[in-house]
């Protein structure tokens, strides 16, 4: 079957459709990762987006039961270069194409997507359409000029959690603040012996500190935090009673808790292959990212934080340290999933900052 993905500004391409039929709108992005669509598939942070991956081949190792990030697909569209439908590994349980089907999401194949992502970084990201229905390209090109714009929605209450839950663990008692957390961060706290408790993203601060954790982790998220200003406040109550560390989302959330300012960028941050450097030690790790806002670096100034990492390719913020209190964050996926697991000393120092808490 035919299917096309129709462009705010008229550009189209065409292809053939896999998954799911119909039709779909959402802000159009690119990731450069050549392994990991199963986890970008199942990653909450693609809530509203349809997703170029770049990588011509896409669907060689199939779907497993082991490696989702969430327990559904977020993503409103999946395009890429060619498909394989005979994956081969010892692990595969079905194909993306019976999986985006599962999941109601449209597929699009036979795409230049060398083409599309360099329409993307030149022109930005934007509102796309796609569908199975190619009759009428000029009315799916209206339609994707006129549907909510990105930056206006709101798409944390979609991911979160509804129901606090804990897992059991010997070490300190840390809450998630669940804002589309990936389920890897848990993971990873839980390898250190972490007993976790997960709240929803709108959860009260009193009732966060009743749980008598010994840190707070904001996990990552869709969308911009301005769009939250509750959450915003509500980790503003929270920034000197405990150690907090945030990723993604939550690391501009504490950002804006703290006063700075974030924008939205040209074409964003996706893909497992972006160097980061910490510039307290001067080492550069690759890192996973997925996100298209960052924090305002002038907005900084005045305010008793540090920056901590930096983006090698645009020198953009990826990570912020508080000066008095145990707060620090990044912009980038210490948990990675997919992408390098270089970056997990974040957790240890947190880990590390919340037993000098407790001492």
């Amino acid at each position: 079957m035919k299917a096309i993905l129709a462009l705010e500004d008229g550009t189209f391409f065409t292809g053939e459709a896999f998954g799911a039929v119909g039709e779909q709108w959402g802000e159009v992005v690119f990731n450069t990762g050549m392994t990991g669509y199963q986890e970008v598939l199942t990653d909450p942070s693609y809530c509203g987006q349809i997703v170029v991956m770049t990588y011509p081949l896409i669907g060689n190792y199939g779907i497993n039961k082991e490696d989702f990030e969430s327990k559904r697909s977020f993503v409103r569209g999946f395009i890429v270069r060619e498909v394989c439908d005979r994956p081969s590994n010892w692990r595969a349980s079905y194909t993306v194409s019976d999986f985006l089907a599962r999941e109601k999401v449209i597929g699009l194949a036979g795409v230049d997507t060398r083409a599309l992502t360099r329409h993307l970084r030149s022109h930005g990201t934007m509102r796309g359409i796609i569908s199975t229905d190619v009759t009428n390209i000029r009315d799916l090109v209206e339609k994707a000029g006129t549907s909510p714009d990105f930056s206006e929605q709101v798409m944390v209450p979609e991911v979160s959690t509804r129901e606090s839950y804990t897992i059991d663990g010997s070490g300190p008692r840390v809450v998630v603040v669940d804002y589309g957390s990936k389920l890897n961060i848990v993971r990873c706290l839980q390898e250190r012996g972490c007993e976790i408790i997960v709240v929803p993203y709108d959860a009260a601060p009193e009732d966060v500190l009743g749980l008598n954790p010994a840190g707070l982790l904001l996990s990552n998220g869709p969308g911009d935090p301005s769009r939250v200003p509750h959450v915003v406040e509500n980790t503003k109550a929270l920034l000197n009673k405990l150690p907090i560390f945030g990723i993604c989302l939550g690391h501009q959330v504490i950002a804006q808790a703290l006063g700075a300012k974030n924008y939205k960028m040209k074409f964003g941050h996706r893909g497992s292959n972006h160097p980061v450097k910490d510039l307290r030690s001067g080492k550069v790790y690759i890192t996973t990212h997925n996100h298209g806002f960052s924090i305002d670096e002038n907005s900084l100034k005045g305010l008793d934080v540090y920056v901590s990492h930096r983006n090698l390719n645009d020198n953009t913020v990826e990570g912020i340290v508080h000066k008095y209190l145990p707060i620090f964050s990044v912009q980038y996926h210490p948990e990675a999933s997919p992408g390098p697991m270089e970056s997990g000393y974040l957790f240890d120092e947190f880990i590390a900052k919340m037993n000098r808490e407790v001492k």
